[in-house]
C-alpha cells in the first residue's frame, strides 16, 4: 500500500510540473499573440466550414505529396489511437496490472501494437525522406530530428512496457499481442519481480518522455498540433483573390500596413505558430525557385522568431519553459552573408529548370541570433528585407499548398503597403507605373485619349466595337483593361475577342476612353489609396451605365472587379473572364470552331484565373472543341500550377536576380514538347513569349491566347480578318 501511494504521489507531482510547464508555455505564447491587432473572429466564422473536416481529418492538403500525406495520416490517427493505450498504461503502472475497462481489450491491445509498428515504420521514412532523399524543402539538423527520437522513444518505451508486464504478470502469449509476446519470449526466463522492476523502469522512462514531449510540443514547431485546427476553422471566409481593405479614413490610424510585428492581426500572429515547416510553400513558390531571397516558409518562421523575441521583451516571460532548458540569448535577426546571394548559388544546367536549395541554404546562412535588444529591430530590413517582399508574384501557391491554413500574400501586402504609404519606398519601376496609371490611367502613361485606338483596324473589317453610349442596351461590358487597350501585343487579343463576339452575335460594348485601370497593379504593389480611387471611379462609370454584366480577358482585373469591387459598392453585377464566356457561346452552338488547328497545345494557368478563381475547365473545354488540336498537360498545371513571374505588380518591375521566372515557366512548358503554348492572361502571354524568344524557342512553338486559337478555328486562317490571316 505504501509503495502504491509513493507511486501515485510521484505520478502526480511529475505530471503536475509537466502539465504546468506546458499549459505555462502556452500561456506565454498567447500573451505574445495579444500583442497583434484584434482581429474580426466573428467574420471569419461566418464562412463555409465544409472543408474543414476534409484538411484536418481527412488530411486533404497533405495528400497531395501522397507518400509524406500516408505517413502522416498514419502518425495522426496513429497517435489518436494511442492515447487511449497511454492512459491504460498509466492506469497498469498505478493499479499493478489492472487496465482500462475498454470493450473488446484484446482486440484493442492488437490494435495498439500494430499503430506503434505503423509509427515506427512511419517515422523511419520520415527521417529518411528528409536525410536519404535529402528534399530540399526540409530543414536539417538536431531541431528537426528531436521529435524522431521523442516518437520512437515513446513508441519503444511502450513496446518494452508491454512485454515486461507479460512478464510480471505471467500472460501466455498471444496472437492479439504478438510485438510484446516476441520481447517476453526474448527475456523469458527472468523472475517476475526483475520484470516488474523492468515494467516499471521503461514505464517511468514512458512517462517522463510523454511529459517532455507535451512541454515540447508549444516550444517547436510542433505546436501546429493545437494550432493548426484553430488556423484552419479560422481561415478567410470570403474569396480568395480578396484583399484585406483599409480605412484610409480612420483619423485614429497612427500607420497603415505592417511596419512592427504588432501592426499584425492576431489571426495573423497564429498562422505563425501553425506553421509546421514543411517547405511545401517554399518547394512550390516561383521566387524561391529561381533564386530570389523569398522563402514563404522562412517569412512565416523569421516572423515568428521575431515574435517570439519581441513578446519576451515586452512582456517579460520568456518563452522558454523551464527557462534552464534551452533558453537562448539574443534576438533574431537578418545578417545576409556578404560573399553570395542565393541567385549566386545557383544555376549550372545540373540543377535543373528550378532550383530552391541556395535559397533554402541562404537563410540558413542569413537567419542569425545577434546581442541587441528586439526593440531595436526594424521588421523591414532586420526581418524580412525589402528584395523578399518585392519578389512575391502574389500567386497564392504558398497557401493552396499549405497544409495548416497559412495565408502568407496578405502579410506580404501589409508591409508592401507600409513600405509604399508611410515611407513612400518602392522600386523605381513601380512607382512610375503607379504614377503613370494615377495622372493617365495606364501604366505607360500613354494618353487617355489613346485607350480606344485599337479598335480602328477591327471596324475597319466593318465589325463595330461600339461605346456604351453608341449601344446603350448592351448585354456586355466588355472591360478592355489598360493591357488590352495600349500593349501592342495585347491588343490582338482585344481584336480576336471582339470578331468572336460580333460572330456569335453578343450585344456588347465598352466604356473607350472612360474606362479606368482596374487597380489591380497599385494595390498589390501596396498602394491602397489609388486602389481605391480608381475603384470607386469604375463603380461611378458602372452604375452611370447601368452595367449588369461585365467579361474581361484579363485574370487580374476579372479577379478585382469579381471579388474586390463588391465591397467598395458594385452591386448585383456578373463578372467573367473572356473564357467562360467563350465557352458558353461554343457549348450553345453560337460560336462555331468548324477549321482544324492541328497543333500540339500545352495550356499555362494564369494563377488569378485558376488559384484564385477556380476557372480551370473552362479553358480546356475550349481546346477540347477545336477540331485538331492536342491538349497536353504540364507537370506543374492546374492547381499546382507555376506562376509566369508577372502577378503582384512585378510585370512593371525589373528582375534582377536568380533566374526569370518566365524563363523557368517557359521551360517547364517546352518539357511537353508543345507548337503552341496557350494561355488566357495577357501578362502571361506577354512573359511566355519572352520566355520563348530568350531560350531561342520562339521560331518553332509559339505563344497565344485562348481567343487567337478560336479565332483561328472558327474563321480559319485569312478568314477572321487581318489580324487572323496574320497570324
Amino acid at each position: 500500500m505504501l509503495w502504491q501511494l509513493l507511486q501515485l504521489g510521484s505520478f502526480l507531482i511529475i505530471s503536475g510540473i509537466g502539465v504546468f510547464w506546458f499549459v505555462l508555455a502556452v500561456y506565454r505564447r498567447y500573451l505574445y499573440l495579444r500583442l497583434g491587432s484584434p482581429d474580426h473572429i466573428r467574420e471569419r466564422r461566418k464562412g463555409s466550414r465544409s472543408g474543414f473536416a476534409a484538411e484536418v481529418f481527412g488530411q486533404k492538403k497533405l495528400l497531395k505529396d501522397v507518400r509524406s500525406g500516408v505517413m502522416h495520416v498514419v502518425i495522426f490517427y496513429g497517435f489518436i489511437i494511442l492515447q487511449f493505450g497511454a492512459l491504460d498504461l498509466i492506469v497498469k503502472g498505478l493499479a499493478k496490472g489492472k487496465h482500462l475497462p475498454l470493450p473488446a481489450y484484446e482486440y484493442f491491445g492488437l490494435l495498439q501494437e500494430i499503430t506503434v509498428l505503423l509509427i515506427l515504420i512511419a517515422m523511419a521514412y520520415a527521417a529518411y525522406r528528409r536525410y536519404g532523399e535529402k528534399l530540399a524543402r526540409l530543414k536539417k539538423g538536431w531541431k528537426p530530428s528531436l521529435v524522431v527520437y521523442f516518437i520512437y522513444s515513446l513508441m519503444i518505451t511502450v513496446l518494452l512496457s508491454l512485454g515486461f508486464e507479460r512478464l510480471w504478470l505471467g500472460l501466455e502469449h498471444s496472437g492479439f499481442a504478438p510485438i510484446s509476446s516476441l520481447i517476453a519470449a526474448l527475456f523469458h526466463g527472468i523472475s517476475p519481480a526483475a520484470a516488474a522492476v523492468l515494467f516499471f523502469l521503461f514505464w517511468w522512462l514512458h512517462l517522463l518522455i510523454l511529459l517532455s514531449f507535451l512541454v515540447y510540443v508549444p516550444q517547436s514547431k510542433h505546436f501546429h498540433i493545437i494550432t493548426a485546427p484553430i488556423n484552419i476553422w479560422l481561415r478567410r471566409s470570403g474569396p480568395v483573390g480578396r484583399l484585406k481593405r483599409l480605412d484610409l479614413e480612420d483619423e485614429a490610424a497612427e500607420s497603415f500596413g505592417a511596419g512592427k510585428i504588432e501592426d499584425f492581426s492576431r489571426k495573423q500572429m497564429l498562422d505563425f505558430y501553425a506553421c509546421v515547416e514543411c517547405g511545401r510553400c517554399t518547394n512550390a513558390c516561383p521566387a524561391s525557385n529561381t533564386g530570389k531571397t523569398l522563402s514563404p516558409m522562412h517569412l512565416i518562421t523569421k516572423l515568428r522568431d521575431h515574435l517570439q523575441d519581441k513578446g519576451a521583451a515586452v512582456t517579460g516571460k520568456s518563452p522558454y519553459v523551464p527557462g534552464f532548458a534551452g533558453s537562448v540569448r539574443g534576438t533574431h535577426t537578418l545578417q545576409p552573408p556578404t560573399d553570395a546571394r542565393p541567385s549566386e548559388l545557383l544555376w549550372s544546367d545540373a540543377n535543373g529548370i528550378t532550383n530552391i536549395t541556395p535559397t533554402m541554404e541562404w537563410h540558413k546562412a542569413a537567419w542569425t541570433l545577434q546581442d541587441t535588444s528586439p526593440k531595436d529591430i526594424s521588421l523591414i530590413g532586420d526581418v524580412i528585407s525589402e528584395e523578399e517582399l518585392w519578389a512575391c508574384t502574389t500567386c497564392g501557391n504558398c497557401e493552396d499548398q499549405c497544409p495548416v491554413g497559412n495565408e502568407h500574400v496578405d502579410k506580404i501586402i501589409d508591409m508592401r503597403r507600409y513600405l509604399i504609404l508611410m515611407e513612400g519606398r518602392v522600386p523605381h519601376e513601380g512607382q512610375r507605373a503607379m504614377m503613370n496609371i494615377e495622372r493617365q490611367g495606364n501604366p505607360w502613361g500613354l494618353s487617355r485619349s489613346d485607350r480606344v485606338n485599337w479598335t480602328g483596324e477591327v471596324e475597319a473589317e466593318g465589325i463595330p466595337v461600339p461605346t456604351v453610349q453608341e449601344n446603350p442596351q448592351f448585354e456586355y461590358l466588355f472591360f478592355v483593361g489598360s493591357m488590352g487597350s495600349y500593349d501592342q501585343r495585347s491588343r490582338k487579343i482585344s481584336k480576336a475577342f471582339v470578331r468572336l463576339l460580333h460572330e456569335a452575335g453578343v450585344s456588347f460594348a465598352i466604356l473607350g476612353n472612360e474606362e479606368r485601370n482596374s487597380g489591380d497593379t497599385p494595390r498589390r504593389l501596396g498602394n491602397e489609396l489609388v486602389f481605391q480611387q480608381l475603384c470607386l471611379e469604375n463603380i461611378d462609370t458602372f452604375r452611370k451605365y447601368g452595367v449588369r454584366k461585365i467579361v474581361t480577358a484579363c485574370p487580374h482585373t476579372f479577379n478585382t472587379l469579381k471579388n474586390e469591387y463588391p465591397e467598395f459598392g458594385l452591386a448585383d453585377v456578373e463578372v467573367l473572364h473572356h473564357t467562360q464566356l467563350l465557352d458558353q457561346l461554343i457549348k450553345q452552338g453560337r460560336l462555331h470552331p468548324r477549321h482544324p488547328v492541328n497543333e500540339r497545345i500545352t495550356y499555362h494557368d494564369s494563377c488569378y484565373l485558376g488559384r484564385y478563381n477556380n476557372v480551370y475547365d473552362a479553358p480546356r473545354d475550349i481546346l477540347r472543341a477545336i477540331p485538331g488540336a492536342e491538349l497536353v498537360e504540364m507537370q506543374r498545371s492546374r492547381e499546382n500550377g507555376m506562376c509566369c513571374g508577372a502577378g503582384g505588380g512585378l510585370m512593371w518591375l525589373e528582375e534582377n536576380s536568380g533566374k526569370r521566372v518566365n524563363v523557368a515557366r517557359t521551360g517547364q512548358a517546352l518539357e511537353v514538347k508543345p507548337d503552341m503554348i496557350s494561355s488566357a492572361c495577357p501578362y502571361c502571354l506577354t512573359m511566355l513569349e519572352d520566355g520563348t524568344k530568350l531560350l531561342e524557342a520562339d521560331e518553332t512553338v509559339k505563344a497565344k491566347d485562348i481567343a487567337e486559337i478560336v479565332e483561328l478555328s472558327v474563321f480559319g486562317i485569312g478568314k477572321g480578318g487581318g489580324a487572323a490571316a496574320s497570324q
